[in-house]
């Protein structure tokens, strides 16, 4: 593994940046020994760890930024992405604990109320809340247009009403960002955000949900949930607006936690082929396996510039970037997947046993085509903006 962690070399990082890199090699340092343990027994202590220590460590600040009375809150997404990277490459959970504080309370500093919302996302920075966005539901999938969850506003309160599925933090969330159709038009414009507690009446855990790789995860229904009206978050109808608000940031960086996994399967498949004698030679010798390893790593440093591109683009040039940060979680993903499957390869019989470095980063790796918007979503939108190019 990589020791320590250092700045990427591309040309769009400034001298801040370093003191991201800091805190992360002091968490690096002051987790050490866990990390080095990969095969946690406990799925939600394992995540209250890492709560805690990323807390500790200043790195929850990057995805839960301070709100002033100004809103929304000033983002960093380059530090977003360099955080997301490297805990991808030590270690995926908490890659996923940072990823859903941000995802989960990212429409509260964007779109909130900030004496309302102010609260949560201080408690969400410092570990003392878990954040949850609820957006899928059962039948779902990526078209968030077929949203069914209903909230009908009724005096000062919403009835909240439906199902939603593969929630992260499903279970464990102290809050949930609920997307649900409060109007009676048509597709996605009859959306909105609403703020939900977890113990509102009404609430509850329909089922757990396991997946390949183990994260928290749940099916939530809601039945006549009475939500405060003053907990919508921005206008009614703006649900669409709010959610992809909060994917146009969180979608560049799944990519740079994809390219962390890719980059230790890389790592990791370096040392192995070093090593192992094939045929009477090292593997790093054959010229086959140096054709695979060039692949790998020129997979990962084009994918890393588009990533690296997208969150320079949203910090400097301050501009949406929902074309290039489909094309930066696409590629991310797609060649990290890429990557650790030839790694797989590279390790035989070794790369296909449960427990090994890239049997397990293969089952981390995997889904993130498809969460936050499958390849073929991606792709769907950047060719769209593309052709509005042309008009």
């Amino acid at each position: 593994m990589k020791q320590p962690w250092t700045l990427a070399d591309t040309p769009f990082f400034d001298e801040r940046h370093d003191e991201v890199i800091a805190r992360l090699n002091r968490w690096i340092s002051d987790n050490r020994a866990r990390l080095a343990d990969e095969t946690p027994q406990d799925l939600q202590a394992e995540c209250r760890h890492w709560l805690q220590s990323l807390a500790q460590h200043g790195l929850l600040e990057y995805a839960a930024p301070a709100m002033a009375d100004s809103m929304p809150a000033a983002v960093d997404l380059r530090a977003i992405c360099l955080v997301r990277e490297c805990l991808g490459y030590y270690a995926p959970l908490a890659d996923f604990v940072f990823s859903m504080q941000g995802i989960g309370s990212a429409a509260l500093w964007q779109k909130g109320d900030a004496p309302l919302v102010q609260p949560y996302v201080q408690a969400c920075s410092q570990g003392e809340k878990v954040a949850a966005f609820a957006l899928t539901e059962p039948d779902g999938g990526s078209d968030v247009a077929a949203t069914k969850t209903r909230a009908v506003l009724q005096g000062d309160h919403y009835l909240l009403d439906g199902a939603k599925s593969y929630i992260s933090n499903g279970g464990i969330a102290d809050f949930y960002v609920v997307i649900a159709r409060t109007e009676e038009a048509k597709g996605a414009s009859g959306l909105s955000a609403l703020l939900v507690d977890a113990d509102t009446p009404g609430l509850r855990i329909h089922r757990t949900i396991d997946i390949i790789a183990p994260h928290p995860l749940a099916e939530i229904h809601f039945a006549q949930c009475r939500v405060p009206a003053n907990r919508l978050l921005g206008q009614p109808g703006e649900g669409f607006k709010v959610a992809m608000g909060v994917l146009d940031i969180f979608r560049s960086s799944v990519g740079a936690a994809a390219l962390g996994m890719g980059q230790r399967a890389l790592d990791e498949t370096l040392a192995r082929v070093s090593q192992r004698q094939l045929y009477g030679q090292a593997m790093a010798e054959m010229q086959t396996v140096q054709h695979k390893l060039a692949d790998m790593a020129t997979q990962l440093e084009a994918a890393r510039l588009l990533v690296h591109k997208a969150a320079w683009c949203r910090d400097v040039r301050q501009r949406r970037i929902s074309t290039e940060a489909a094309m930066a979680k696409m590629q991310g993903t797609e060649a990290a997947f890429q990557v650790v499957d030839a790694a797989v390869q590279l390790w035989g019989g070794m790369g296909i046993t449960c427990g090994s470095v890239v049997e397990r980063l293969y089952r981390e790796v995997r889904p993130m085509r498809i969460y936050e918007g499958a390849t073929e979503v991606q792709k769907t939108i950047i060719g769209r903006q593309i052709l509005k190019g042309l008009a």
